[in-house]
């Protein structure tokens, strides 16, 4: 189910980069990745989905809301919708991993039946939990092998085992978050001048709010500064239009990258895979 990324595994060589991002039919509602990385390392973003990724074999170390993690053999490294986190080798080694992407209606389904409400959170993002980690490696096997009947069964008993020892209901905000005006004017600039962003200046003179002052409110809410926050639009429209079908070359420049190895080169730093490999490989499944 699925097609290899343009990178393939050596058993002879465990240094050998790979990656394999796709969509089994058996979960819907869930993308899944089976990688092996050394040298490669993702710059600070952010999924609309969780993340939950075991770590098979090596060390992965990344930063995240709650700081930053180092995940081993057996460990699971999960963050959150929206939650900005990095990730890179922990070892010279690399790391090896399998990763779930369960879209937030799938994991809050599973968490009303434990009786979790709202849009469910963590206790911590680095977890040591074998059990819950040898059922969902068993679970990606499984949609590796074609078998939705185990694929669907185990991811829904390894997350609710997961939501039920380190899941937790949302903190309640007892005030909304108030942004400062400035940083939703912004945002909505960016936005909508993917394809020719204002320099830091121009936003901030169009807000009113001094460049360091604009970029530090905007950190603060978002997570990312104005240029990393544009990259990030741009690479999660551009899924989105690849799923659509559309060439990659044409994406690049319906996002607002210069041209198909700029968008490479960012796709890879978020998500691990080239855009024509996540193409082929979700579009085949």
């Amino acid at each position: 189910m699925g097609l290899p990324s343009d990178v393939h595994p050596t058993v002879e060589d465990p240094r050998v980069e790979h990656a394999r991002y796709w969509r089994f039919p058996g979960l819907p509602g869930t993308e899944l990745l089976t990688a092996r990385f050394v040298t490669t390392s993702f710059v600070r973003h952010t999924h609309p989905t969780y993340t939950i990724g075991v770590i098979t074999d090596g060390i992965e170390e990344y930063t995240h809301p709650g700081g930053r993690a180092r995940v081993g053999p057996g460990g699971l490294a999960v963050v959150g919708p929206g939650e900005v986190h990095t990730g890179h080798a922990g070892i010279p080694e690399g790391w090896g991993y399998r990763v779930f992407y369960p879209s937030r209606e799938v994991v809050e389904g599973i968490a009303r039946e434990r009786g979790i409400r709202g849009t469910p959170a963590f206790t911590e993002s680095g977890i040591h939990a074998p059990e819950v980690a040898r059922i969902l490696v068993d679970a990606h096997l499984a949609a590796d092998h074609g078998d939705p009947l185990t694929a669907s069964a185990l991811t829904r008993q390894g997350l609710g085992l997961l939501l039920r020892t380190h899941g937790r209901e949302p903190a309640a905000d007892p005030a909304p978050h108030a942004a400062r005006p400035e940083v939703e004017r912004a945002r909505r600039i960016l936005e909508a001048r993917l394809l020719d962003p204002p320099t830091l200046e121009e936003l901030s003179a169009e807000v009113g709010l001094g460049p360091f002052a604009l970029t530090r409110a905007f950190r603060g809410v978002h997570g990312l500064p104005p240029h990393a926050y544009v990259n990030q639009v741009r690479v999660d429209r551009a899924r989105a239009l690849l799923r659509a079908g559309r060439p990659p070359g044409e994406v690049a420049a319906l996002v607002g990258f210069a041209d198909q190895p700029h968008l490479t080169r960012h796709f890879k730093r978020h998500l691990g895979v080239p855009p024509g490999a996540y193409q082929r490989a979700l579009l085949a499944s």
